[in-house]
């Protein structure tokens, strides 16, 4: 439960209001491993922190987050708001969200705006009848020079967010061709009423990872925790497939029916390391009965996980692969195999360690039928308070 502000100055606890967090940005401009939405706060990332932070403001009557399409999946494990697939745009992704706001007014912010003072919130909402679009500001001190030519800084506004809108004027204002930055933008320029209010320094967008007063200054270091998980897999050996093992090829004349390369150390693995940050398993990232996938390499589904685990924060610490069977022979091809996975996995060939082991002939894979592999790998959260690059 979230604790719900009292307002004294005027009472708009009645006001209909939806709240929509924007988290489908691809951090382009912050050049960090992760994305800044993802970075964590303890183990809380930063949309979710924002989120919270925005929702204990009021009784919303919905709070609508758009993630990232590669996100959505996970971004459902963390909280019982709702998450909507965001688009290519902010304004694309404002768009998907409000197809599920019918309330009278909208609260849009970003993820990145990830310490708005609630009093800021406070008076955005009381100026709720004042206009089509309730917009915070900050005034420009500096000189300011626009194509070489002086103009007046007092005419110069610089917008923040969260913004207020009338739902239907919103959407309204964003039905047509136009392409706008923010909502104030698009009201304007469909011609309903805009009100200025001064915003607050704090309220600052994290957008350069070297930005100085960055808001990660208000927020504490993430979590040291260790994540593991384990996978297992096994697959039956068949005649006249190639067989790879670890992203190696081992020359036989079998190979291990999938249908995909049937890579069972890798398939393991992606399960292992999936299992350790809480986010499904392979068969949900990657299942068989997509033609997409119908023999593809497993390194590129690795290569995927490796992807998707690193924007969302984690880095890979470890991992420990037990290959079960009679044969093939696997100590030749164990160096290149931890050669192999360490340089997708950006490790080194320390952190991967490969074992093979026989059940002495006993079941399918004593008999020869098949292989058997089981993995376990640990995680840890990317720890932006020990990059360089970042200026807090």
């Amino acid at each position: 439960m979230y604790n719900i502000v009292t307002f004294t100055k005027k009472d708009i606890r009645l006001l209909d209001i939806s709240l929509i967090v924007l988290s489908a940005g691809g951090s382009s401009r912050f050049m960090t491993k992760a994305k800044k939405q993802w970075l964590r706060s303890g183990d809380l990332p930063l949309w979710l922190g924002t989120a919270n932070m925005l929702a204990s403001n009021y009784a919303f009557k919905d709070v609508i987050i758009t993630g990232n399409s590669d996100d959505l999946r996970y971004m459902y494990k963390f909280c019982d708001f709702k998450i909507v697939k965001g688009g290519t745009t902010r304004q694309n992704s404002l768009m998907n969200a409000l197809q599920y706001v019918n309330s009278e007014y909208v609260l849009v912010s970003d993820a990145a705006r990830c310490a708005v003072p609630n009093s800021l919130t406070q008076k955005i909402l009381e100026e709720a009848a004042n206009a089509d679009i309730i917009v915070p500001y900050l005034p420009v001190t500096d000189t300011v020079v626009y194509e070489s030519e002086t103009i007046n800084r007092d005419k110069v506004k610089l917008i923040q967010t969260p913004q207020l809108s009338k739902t239907k004027i919103l959407k309204a204002a964003l039905a047509g061709s136009g392409e706008f930055t923010d909502e104030s933008s698009a009201i304007s320029a469909y011609g309903g009423s805009v009100k200025y209010i001064l915003g607050d320094i704090k309220a600052e967008k994290l957008t350069f990872k070297n930005a100085k007063n960055s808001p990660l200054l208000l927020v504490a270091p993430p979590s040291k925790e260790i994540f593991t998980g384990t996978g297992f897999d096994a697959h039956a050996y068949e005649e006249g497939r190639q067989m790879y093992l670890g992203g190696v090829k081992i020359e036989e004349n079998y190979g291990l029916k999938a249908h995909s390369d049937g890579d069972a150390l890798i398939h393991a693995l992606i399960d292992a390391l999936l299992g350790a940050a809480g986010a499904g398993d392979i068969g949900e990232w990657f299942p068989d009965t997509n033609m997409k996938y119908k023999d593809i390499s497993s390194v590129k589904l690795l290569e995927n996980i490796v992807q998707f685990l690193t924007s969302v924060g984690f880095e890979i610490v470890h991992c420990d692969i037990t290959l079960i069977a009679q044969k093939p022979k696997i100590s030749p091809f164990k160096d290149a195999m931890s050669k192999k996975l360490a340089s997708i996995l950006n490790i080194s060939p320390l952190h991967v360690n490969i074992k093979a082991t026989t059940t002495e002939n006993m079941g399918f894979t004593g008999r020869e039928e098949g292989i058997a592999v089981q993995a376990a790998a640990t995680l840890k959260y990317y720890d932006w308070t020990a990059d360089e690059n970042i200026n807090c």
